[in-house]
């Protein structure tokens, strides 16, 4: 309660008026309640010069400060003078309660400005009592002149003395601390008038060693030139020890006041510089973004088609050079291409986060460079890789199989075509024409061998067409056509020997009759030495036949059989040796008869030496088989070692990647401690995370040596390297997503002034009701989280109602009647998910959290600020924007302005009022 009218008891003792406000430290204007007699000489003449600059607005003055005010009637005129407006109406009596009435009302209207004054009372200011009216003056300059002053968030005497300490910092000489010494050598009065109106001093002529004509100078120059009276005397200062404060206080104040216009161009300048130098920044990363994401479509654009084609080649190695390619692809082109993408996504975040800490419109980029039209490109990418790389591993089997039948078709083909060698000509010829009895008979006995032969050779003729006729083609296999010829060839070949040898069968039938004699010896080594010739050669054939296993399993098998034909080899020798004792008995009989043979044996071609040779073969071949056997084991036993290395790798890396992200998603939602501990810790997490590249790098070799070896399936792991490379790019991607987001918040603290505590609450508030923590809430739990905050949505405004939970929040739905604000919610969730997702992130809830708590510049700050350059016009000129700008953003306005157009326009006038709309994205520049 404002107390003007007690301690009359103090002032007739003389003490002091005394103002008493808690926002300034001047509260005592005298320590020891007694004024100087210097110093109160010197706050008369300030104090009376000042109202005196007041009153002659109104026409009239006072030269006796405590002798003209006791009627309170120019007292009530100053104030209504200084504060523009009206007080009640005085009265004119002349009587002492008449005065101290008006006195009074001038007091009241004081206390009605929030000053709180002590021991100033009425019937002091009546009574002409120096001190309380000198008290009182001051108390009004304090308030009026020097409360409202404001400089970098300070204010009052401070405030003054701030603005005093710039002003004079590049002068030299010049060094205000204070408002009495530091002032009495004349020099910053000097240097405050010269900062502003520099052809009204030659400053460089002052000396500091002569005070009287630097304070006369500065005096005399304000009084003719700035329109502020002389308010000291020279003498008064520099014959005090200590001038006194209020009175050089408020003469600079007048000063300052002078020059408020230039301070507030100058003010008006720091605006639009700032937001000027926040659009040009943002405009160069918005420039960036574009750049940045349209050499990345090029190069995606470029990329899916070189994946999309599926030409194949005709040779398992131009195949495995395509598949060189792809690795290569991955190795080396496509990392750099990830981390593209993961950086455009953050530059996009960064971007958007600051356009709305300065209150500017999002940033929309141009057609087609959206995050998700990059993503969507992505992905497409993603999907040619992978269709890419399952096709070539497809074609190389194909390729495999391919070159392993037409390897099996060739060595087939080539032991029948060396069977059937000579057999056209052996069917047709006429032998048995000129041939005996015997002969005839042998011939036919040999005829039925061939025959025997003809039909153990069915089987080889089968499997060529079989080769041909269900594999070649079908798998697209590119010497077809010389297949098919030979394959044709063959069975032709086939056709023509069955049709001749029934030819020569029917003809040796027919002289049968005529023919007797035979050598069963013969007949007999014949029948057992065709069958057993025909199973060596099946079984040098089996022994040299083609293979190929994908696992153990197979070449175990393999093995098992081969040892079982090894296990039949000891009868087959008996029966070779019986087949030999039948010949042997031949000579044994021939020679004990003393028969000549003339030749071989005539029901065969096939000899005793040609036998031995092809057994001694199969003996020869059983250990190569053996080895090529082992060799494929050790193959097949290193392609599982090469499983086992990386199932291993993989089983540790797969589930440390899940780890990784599911503690990253808690570390995303925990966020202890301050943003910039948080940082330190994620960029420390995310240094740990690119240690562990090694293990990747490792996998990927351990990936290239299967692919090599063409190993296609392993049973030993779930993972496979296309999984663990896709979440080895997320968690890089996620890590730097999770840093982007405390950056962001960093901004949006330090934009918005937020405190840590604030921020704390917020994160706090924002898990309690993201249950689910996707890091995201749904509206209504948006709206509940809001609520718990003290955010009124019905009233659209900030009031603490206490932690609310989602249960008690949908209780007071209920109880409302879920009408908690509709148009109002709907306004914030516009601003808060613009793309009508349904979710809000936490980024975009402490944007609006912000937003709602503190003050950004808006489009209608930056039109005063211009229109204070531009002299109240409703227009600016380039020289004026050149004059009061920086060169570049003076440049940078001048090329984006519209030429004005209003009815008060003029040549070279630019408009602006629709620039300063434009920055705030309320139109279009």
């Amino acid at each position: 309660m404002v107390d003007y009218h007690a301690s009359n008891s103090q002032a007739s003792s003389g003490g002091p008026a005394v103002y008493m406000d808690p926002r300034e430290q001047e509260n005592d204007w005298d320590r020891d309640l007694l004024l100087d007699p210097a110093w109160e000489k010197q706050q008369r003449k300030t104090f009376t010069a000042w109202c005196n600059s007041h009153l002659r607005k109104a026409g009239t003055q006072i030269e006796n400060i405590e002798e003209d005010f006791r009627d309170g009637l120019k007292l009530m005129l100053l104030l209504e003078v200084i504060s523009g407006e009206r007080l009640p109406k005085p009265e004119r009596g002349k009587m002492r309660v008449h005065k101290i009435n008006n006195v009074n009302k001038a007091l009241d209207y004081i206390a009605s400005k929030g000053v709180k004054l002590v021991s100033i009372g009425a019937e002091e200011i009546v009574d002409g009592n120096a001190k309380m009216t000198l008290g009182m003056i001051w108390t009004i300059i304090l308030r009026f002149a020097i409360q409202d002053i404001s400089v970098e968030e300070t204010s009052a005497k401070e405030g003054l003395l701030l603005w005093c300490q710039r002003k004079t910092a590049p002068y030299k000489n010049v060094n205000v601390q204070n408002f009495h010494i530091s002032w009495k050598d004349g020099l910053a009065f000097n240097a405050l008038i010269h900062r502003h109106r520099p052809e009204l001093i030659d400053y460089d002529k002052l000396r500091k060693d002569d005070p009287l004509t630097n304070l006369n100078n500065a005096f005399e120059v304000a009084e003719k030139y700035l329109d502020i009276p002389k308010m000291m005397d020279a003498e008064d200062i520099v014959g005090t020890l200590r001038p006194d404060e209020k009175a050089i206080m408020t003469y600079v104040s007048c000063f300052y006041h002078a020059f408020s216009g230039a301070q507030k161009a100058e003010t008006a300048a720091n605006r639009i510089c700032k937001v000027l130098a926040v659009n040009q920044e943002n405009e160069h990363l918005m420039e960036d973004y574009e750049k940045l994401a349209s050499d990345l479509l090029e190069w995606i654009r470029r990329t899916i088609p070189w994946l999309e084609n599926r030409a194949p080649e005709k040779t398992m190695a131009e195949m495995q050079q395509k598949l060189e390619d792809f690795r290569g692809y991955r190795r080396v082109h496509k990392p750099p291409k990830v981390q593209e993408k993961c950086q455009l996504e953050i530059n996009f975040n960064t971007l958007q986060t600051k356009l709305r800490l300065s209150n500017r419109p999002a940033f929309m980029p141009s057609e087609g460079r959206m995050v998700s039209d990059i993503n969507g490109s992505w992905h497409n990418l993603e999907g040619a890789e992978k269709g890419y790389e399952e096709w070539m591993l497809n074609e190389i089997r194909r390729l495999e199989r391919l070159d392993h039948l037409a390897e099996k078709f060739r060595q087939k083909a080539t032991i029948h075509e060396s069977w059937t060698d000579g057999k056209e000509a052996m069917l047709t010829q006429k032998d048995y024409e000129t041939a005996s009895l015997s002969e005839v008979k042998a011939l036919l006995r040999k005829h039925e061998a061939f025959e025997s032969d003809l039909a153990a050779h069915q089987d080889r003729v089968e499997q060529i067409a079989a080769i041909e006729n269900t594999r070649m083609e079908i798998l697209d296999y590119y010497d077809s056509p010389s297949v098919n010829a030979r394959c044709q060839k063959i069975c032709e070949q086939w056709d023509a020997l069955g049709s001749l040898t029934q030819s020569r069968r029917e003809s040796l039938e027919r002289t049968e009759k005529q023919l007797e004699s035979i050598d069963e010896l013969y007949l007999e080594y014949a029948k057992r030495a065709a069958p057993f010739n025909n199973w060596m050669e099946g079984a040098m054939e089996d022994l040299q036949d083609m293979f190929i296993v994908h696992n153990i399993e197979e070449i175990q098998g393999l093995i098992t059989a081969h040892e079982q034909f090894k296990s039949t080899l000891p009868e087959a020798n008996k029966e070779r040796e019986a087949i030999q004792a039948i010949q042997a008995e031949v000579q044994k009989i021939a020679q004990y008869n003393g028969i000549k043979l003339s030749g071989g044996n005539p029901y065969t071609t096939i000899t005793p030496k040609s036998i031995d040779d092809k057994w001694h073969k199969v003996e020869q071949l059983v250990p190569q088989r053996d080895r090529a056997l082992q060799e494929e084991l050790a193959k097949q036993q290193s392609n599982d070692h090469l499983r086992r290395k990386f199932a291993n790798q993989a089983n540790i890396v797969g589930p440390w990647i899940q780890t990784k992200m599911e503690e990253i998603g808690r570390i995303s939602i925990e966020m202890n401690g301050t943003l910039e501990d948080q940082l330190v810790n994620l960029r420390e997490y995310e240094q740990s995370i690119i240690e562990y590249k090694p293990n990747i790098d490792q996998l990927e070799g351990d990936h290239q040596l299967i692919q090599e070896a063409l190993i296609f399936d392993n049973k030993y792991t779930a993972y496979t390297m296309e999984h663990l490379r896709v979440g080895w790019e997320q968690l890089l991607t996620t890590i730097a997503r999770t840093i982007n987001e405390i950056e962001n918040q960093i901004l949006t603290r330090d934009a918005k002034g937020i405190s840590q505590e604030q921020l704390h609450e917020y994160r706090t508030s924002f898990n309690h009701f993201d249950k689910d923590h996707s890091g995201a809430l749904m509206a209504e739990e948006f709206k509940a989280c809001l609520i718990s905050l003290g955010y009124d949505v019905e009233n659209n405004k900030a009031k603490r109602t206490g932690q609310m939970d989602m249960d008690n929040y949908r209780a007071l739905l209920v109880a409302t009647g879920n009408s908690l604000g509709d148009a109002e919610f709907a306004r914030i969730m516009g601003i808060v998910d613009p793309n009508n997702s349904g979710a809000v992130t936490f980024q975009a809830f402490i944007d609006f959290m912000s937003r709602e708590t503190t003050d950004t510049d808006t489009a209608d700050q930056v039109i005063a600020s211009f229109k204070i350059l531009a002299a109240d016009k409703n227009f600016i000129t380039a020289e004026e924007l050149r004059r009061e700008l920086p060169p570049d953003q003076a440049e940078y306005c001048i090329a984006r302005m519209a030429p004005y157009s209003g009815p008060d326009a003029k040549p070279g006038a630019l408009d602006y009022m629709s620039f300063s709309t434009a920055l705030y994205g309320e139109s279009d520049l």
